[in-house]
C-alpha cells in the first residue's frame, strides 16, 4: 500500500483527536504517524500551557515517562555490540557491589533479567518516589528491599531495576547513563531537542505544563524530578524527535546508511522475553509479551511493539507495526491520561482498514470495572499504564478527615523517627491536635483509628493505608508496618524507630 493511501486513511483524524481531548479533558496532545521513513501526519493538538493559551506544536517538548525505558535497553544493546557487556553475565560480574535481598538473584540476576522485569522484586515505589537520594544510593538500597515472587519466577514492572541498568551502563563506558545516550543516541539520530530533566525542559523556548484534572477542570500541577531514577523514565521530547527514534526501531538499527545498532541486537530487543500483563487483554490483544523496553503484542493479527509513558502531569504512547512499517507517537501533558492510547489504537485501526475499535467505551468501563484487568491493581488505579506513577494533590483533600480522634495513649507516644534500611527514614511529627507523617519530603496526616493505627492517605496511589505502631508495656512506640505494596505475597515494610541521642 502507498504512503499517499496511509495518508488519506488519516482523513478525520483531527477531529477524533478534538473528541479525545474533550472526552477525557485532554490540555494538549502531539500525534506523529509514519509510513516506509516518511512523516504522513506531525501535528499538534490543545495547550501547552493553559493558562496562557500556547498551542502545542510538533516542537513542544513533553515528559516521556517510561518511553524512556527502549532508550535505556538500548544503550545496554549499544554495549554488547561493543563486547563490553553480555546479556546473560551475572550483573554482579560487572558491579562487585552489587547486591539483592535474594543471595541467589544476587549472584545470578543479569541485565536482560533487569530489562525485561524479572527480578522478583515488587515495585517499590516509594524508596524513590520524591525522594532526594542519589542514584548510587539507590542502587545500593535495592539489597533491602524484599523480593515477593522467586527471581525469574514472574514478570512484575520494576523501575529500580532500570535505573540500575542503566547506572551500570554509564559505570561500564566511565560516565553517566545520559551522557552516553546523549553521544550514541540522541546526537547521531539528530534528536537536538531532547533533554534528561524536566528543570532543563522549563528553560527551553516550547515545552508543555503538567495537568491533571480535579473537580472536573484540569489544573496545572508541579513538575516531578525524576533525576535519580532518570535511565526508567525521566526523559523529555517531542514529536520531531520522537520520529527519529520511531525510524531507528522501524529500520532495525539504521540511521543515514549507518548502523547505529546491530540488526541482531534489535531483534533481540524486539523479541518477547517474558509473557506479562495487559490491562488490554481481549479479542484485540489477546497475548502479552515484554521484550526489553518494549511490550510487544499481536494487535488484531499484526505485530505491535510499543511502550507508554507517565509521570505527574505527562503521559506518552510510542508504538510501531515493524511488518507495516507504520510508527505512532502520542504525547500529552495530562495526568494519568488514556488518550494516547486511544489516539494510538484509533490509528493502528485506520491505517489497516479495519473496522475501528470503540477504545474509548472499552477503556472507560475497564476504569470504571465494568471490566477487569488482572493489572489494574499493579498498574496504579489512576492510569492504565504500568509505566506510571500518579499524583495526587495531597494538601485540602487530606486535611479534612485528618484530624485525629481520641488516642488510646499520649500523643508523644508515637513520635519520633522511624528507619529502614531501605527506604530510608520517616518521621511521625505532632501537628495541631494530631500527627503527622513525613517521608520524601511529603506530609501525610494520620488519622487515629483505634488499636495503635492510624488511616494515612498513601500520596503514591492517592489510597488510605494503615500505619500499625507496634508498642511495648512501657508505653514506648517500636516499629511501624506499614503496607506500601500493592502486589500480592507482598509483606508490610517495616519502620524501626531510632533511639534518641
Amino acid at each position: 500500500m502507498t504512503t499517499t493511501k496511509h495518508r488519506s486513511l488519516l482523513d478525520g483524524l483531527d477531529e477524533f483527536v478534538a473528541e479525545q481531548l474533550q472526552t477525557w479533558k485532554g490540555v494538549g496532545a502531539a500525534v506523529a504517524v509514519i509510513h516506509k521513513n516518511e512523516v504522513i501526519w506531525q501535528k499538534g493538538y490543545g495547550y501547552r500551557d493553559l493558562e496562557s493559551k500556547l498551542e502545542v506544536t510538533p516542537s513542544t517538548l513533553f515528559a516521556i515517562g517510561s518511553s524512556t525505558k527502549a532508550f535505556t535497553a538500548t544503550t545496554a544493546a549499544l554495549l554488547v555490540d561493543q563486547e563490553l557487556l553480555n546479556w546473560d553475565t551475572p550483573v554482579k560480574a560487572y558491579m562487585d557491589d552489587f547486591k539483592m535481598f535474594d543471595p541467589v538473584a544476587t549472584e545470578r540476576l543479569t541485565i536482560r533479567d533487569m530489562l525485561c522485569h524479572r527480578s522478583g522484586l515488587p515495585r517499590h515505589e516509594m524508596v524513590w518516589y520524591n525522594s532526594s537520594r542519589t542514584r548510587e544510593e539507590l542502587v545500593d538500597s535495592i539489597q533491602y528491599l524484599e523480593p515477593n515472587e522467586d527471581f525469574r519466577n514472574k514478570w512484575q514492572y520494576q523501575n529500580l531495576m532500570y535505573m540500575t541498568a542503566g547506572y551500570l551502563v554509564g559505570n561500564l563506558k566511565e560516565t553517566t547513563w545520559e551522557n552516553f545516550v546523549q553521544d550514541r543516541l540522541f546526537e547521531p539520530l539528530g534528536m537536538k531537542s531532547s533533554l534528561f530533566s524536566v528543570e532543563e525542559m522549563q528553560l527551553q523556548p516550547d515545552f508543555s505544563v503538567p495537568y491533571m484534572e480535579k473537580d472536573g477542570e484540569n489544573v496545572r500541577i508541579p513538575y516531578r524530578n525524576i533525576d535519580a531514577i532518570g535511565p526508567a523514565g525521566s526523559m523529555n521530547s517531542n514529536l520531531e524527535d520522537m520520529i527519529a527514534w520511531l525510524r531507528l526501531q522501524l529500520n532495525q538499527g539504521q540511521h543515514d546508511g549507518q548502523q547505529l545498532v546491530s540488526k541482531e541486537q534489535m531483534e533481540v530487543l524486539h523479541s518477547p522475553q517474558m509473557p506479562c500483563d495487559s490491562p488490554f487483554h481481549g479479542p484485540e490483544m489477546p497475548v502479552s509479551t515484554y521484550g526489553l523496553g518494549w511490550f510487544i503484542e499481536p494487535y488484531r493479527g499484526h505485530q505491535l511493539i510499543h511502550h507508554g509513558g507517565a509521570i505527574d502531569g505527562f503521559s506518552s504512547q510510542v508504538a510501531f507495526l515493524p511488518e507495516e512499517e507504520i510508527g505512532i507517537v502520542v504525547l500529552c501533558n495530562t495526568h494519568g491520561s488514556i488518550i494516547p492510547y486511544t489516539i494510538t489504537f484509533n490509528i493502528m485501526d485506520r491505517l489497516l482498514e479495519k473496522e475501528p475499535v470503540d477504545w474509548s467505551q472499552k477503556m472507560a468501563k475497564l476504569m470504571s470495572g465494568e471490566e477487569s484487568a488482572e493489572s489494574a491493581v499493579t498498574d496504579t488505579p489512576e492510569t492504565l499504564d504500568p509505566a506510571a506513577t500518579p499524583v495526587v494533590d495531597n494538601e485540602e483533600e487530606q486535611t479534612e478527615d485528618a484530624k485525629a480522634v481520641s488516642l488510646d495513649r499520649p500523643v508523644l507516644t508515637y513520635a519520633g523517627i522511624y528507619q529502614h534500611a531501605g527506604y530510608g527514614e520517616m518521621s511521625i511529627q505532632l501537628k495541631d491536635d494530631g500527627l503527622q507523617a513525613i517521608f520524601q519530603n511529603i506530609e501525610m496526616p494520620m488519622e487515629y483509628s483505634g488499636n495503635d493505627t492510624f488511616s494515612v492517605l498513601l500520596v503514591l496511589f492517592g489510597l488510605k493505608v494503615t500505619f500499625t505502631f507496634q508498642v511495648d508495656q512501657e508505653n514506648n512506640a517500636r516499629s511501624i508496618s506499614i503496607p506500601f505494596l500493592m502486589e500480592p505475597g507482598t509483606k508490610p515494610i517495616e519502620f524501626i524507630k531510632k533511639s534518641a541521642e
